[in-house]
């Protein structure tokens, strides 16, 4: 067998993603439900920076290994990679403009907290084009319940000085919200505070399950819930109505003003188009972590021993995306789905969705349902019929926003033209609520 020649050592099979994490955990806030805090363990001692050398080596093994794609996405998260400072993101504009190849499209993207936000970031962020994700879990008493600083103090008028800052430098950006307890019950609060007093245009939701350890412990500061999680994690139930009802108030009335990740994601899983979101899709394991040592590990949500792939000084990067424990970790999320998934009316939708929250037995006591399991076929099924239309239209070659106009223009006493059954006035013509309805509730359409 002949040795592999350096362009397939370096080159990966196909387009990955990598989350690069320079400040490793390390955040200026100390939000309650951060999952990532505690990988500070792992690193006893350490400072926590990357090094100008190791970005170096990143950068390049990262264009090596998609040697002829068309795009390459430079996505930086943290703990909180703002701490870098602004220097080091100059370095990385000026170190990828050496790197990329002829004709490359380069997109920067960053996740932040946004509470160390400077003209200065945002002249350079500009500049550049980043699309910035800024965390925010709703109006300021939503928010300030478990996002935290290091006292203890409410951060939500910090978050809001740097998205206004981003608006004034008119710096592209998403709002992403993780669900919890604290606002589960009010999406609709949340929706709107986003779409009319932030102006987002782009919204991504992101639920909280948090296991309890083996031990009963969960992170400091919680609970005990139900189906060993803590007190912070978003109900399974509540979480298909917070997508239904949000869903609801979009599909009427911001087709095509505001994007949802999770209707992006529903809308090309009924128009049969790849998932748009590795959750939803059939297998993973192409969307790895790059720790500020240079530490590689199979997933975001898997920064752990077990899945340490190896090291870039040691290892490239294309040889451990495409290792044989990697694509044995992006088939197990197909291969270990229980029967119950296999034969879930949604499965082509859902797949299951994150490995990490499958740790729940099925109605017949087989392992591996996703915690959120009922959540999902509630909200999957609510938007049917909805999504069906939508797909009807494109197909046309008509545009996503006419939903809104065949939902309101039919009449009242007819058939409701998502195919619910139900009469329009009783289905997508009952008027919106005013406020969110009492938890627990649900309305009459869905």
């Amino acid at each position: 067998m002949t040795e592999p020649g350096p362009r397939a050592a370096t080159t990966a099979r196909g387009p990955f993603h990598v989350l690069a994490k320079p400040t490793g955990p390390i955040c200026n806030l100390d939000c309650e439900y951060c999952f990532f805090l505690a990988k500070e363990a792992l690193y006893p001692g350490d400072r926590f920076r990357m090094s100008d050398a190791l970005l170096d080596t990143y950068l390049r093994q990262l264009f090596e290994a998609h040697d002829g794609a068309t795009e390459v996405t430079v996505a930086w998260q943290g703990g909180e990679p703002t701490l870098m400072g602004v220097g080091f993101f100059r370095r990385v504009v000026e170190r990828v403009e050496q790197y990329r190849r002829p004709g490359q499209q380069v997109h920067h993207t960053i996740q932040t907290n946004a509470t160390l936000l400077t003209d200065a970031w945002c002249e350079l962020l500009a500049e550049h084009d980043f699309l910035v994700g800024v965390s925010v879990d709703g109006p300021p008493e939503l928010h300030d319940r478990y996002r935290h600083d290091k006292r203890g103090g409410p951060t939500s008028a910090h978050v809001l000085r740097g998205l206004r800052l981003l608006q004034r430098h008119e710096v592209e950006h998403n709002i992403l919200c993780t669900v919890h307890a604290a606002n589960q019950g009010r999406p609709l609060e949340v929706y709107r505070y986003f779409r009319d007093e932030l102006g987002a245009r782009f919204v991504q939701f992101i639920p909280i399950v948090e296991r309890l350890d083996r031990d009963g412990g969960g992170a400091p500061g919680a609970g005990e819930g139900a189906a060993g999680v803590t007190d912070r994690t978003v109900e399974p139930e509540a979480w298909g109505r917070f997508l239904s009802t949000v869903f609801d108030e979009w599909v009427r009335r911001d087709v095509g003003t505001v994007f949802v990740t999770q209707f992006e994601a529903a809308l090309a899983a009924w128009a049969g188009l790849p998932a748009s979101l590795c959750v939803f899709a059939e297998t993973c394991g192409r969307a790895v972590a790059v720790g500020h040592n240079g530490d590689v590990y199979s997933c975001d949500h898997f920064v752990d021993p077990e899945h340490l792939l190896g090291n870039l000084a040691t290892e490239h990067l294309a040889r451990l995306v495409e290792s044989p424990r990697q694509v044995a970790f992006g088939q197990a999320k197909r291969d270990t789905l229980p029967r119950f998934c296999r034969e879930c009316p949604v499965r082509f939708a859902c797949q299951g969705e994150c490995p990490k929250n499958r740790f729940v037995a099925t109605p017949e006591g087989d392992p591996g349902l996703n915690h959120l399991c009922a959540g999902y076929r509630s909200y999957f099924a609510h938007v049917d019929g909805p999504m069906r239309l939508l797909v009807d239209l494109l197909r046309q070659g008509r545009h996503a926003d006419e939903v809104m106009g065949v939902l309101a223009g039919a009449r009242r006493n007819d058939p409701c033209p998502c195919g619910s059954g139900r009469k329009a006035k009783a289905c997508h013509q009952r008027p919106l609520p005013d406020t969110d309805l009492p938890s627990g509730a649900a309305c009459d359409a869905c």
